[in-house]
């Protein structure tokens, strides 16, 4: 089975996306917009998200999984659902883990990995 790497020319470390045997998988989505609070970050992120499954060859209909990490999860989990429930189909909702982390910068509020099915 081929292995396509999506964005290997955005970062160094990685590919944005790879799509292996049916199934594409994000890197862990940021958004380093400056001064942006944690809303405008999650849209940011999804709409980023959006345009990667689009370029794999499928949409959010698809998701198998999601993977959220929150900077602080205390203050900013409510907000962050109001954002994530706009956005996801009501009837293609995906497993989903959400935990707080220690982020790689220090503005990151947010985190977001899916994978979703390619057919």
């Amino acid at each position: 089975m081929p292995i396509t790497r999506l964005g290997t020319d955005a970062n160094p470390n990685m590919a944005s996306a790879v799509v292996h045997n049916g199934i594409l998988t994000t890197m862990g989505v940021i958004d380093v917009t400056k001064d942006a609070n944690l809303e405008q970050q999650a849209q940011n992120i999804l709409d980023k998200i959006d345009a990667l499954l689009k370029e794999g060859g499928t949409d959010k209909s698809k998701l198998l999984t999601a993977n959220i990490w929150l900077k602080d999860i205390g203050r900013d989990f409510a907000p962050f659902n109001t954002v994530w429930q706009k956005w996801i189909l009501p009837d293609n909702k995906p497993i989903r883990a959400c935990v707080e982390a220690n982020l790689a910068f220090p503005q990151l509020l947010v985190e977001i990995q899916v994978t979703a099915a390619v057919e």
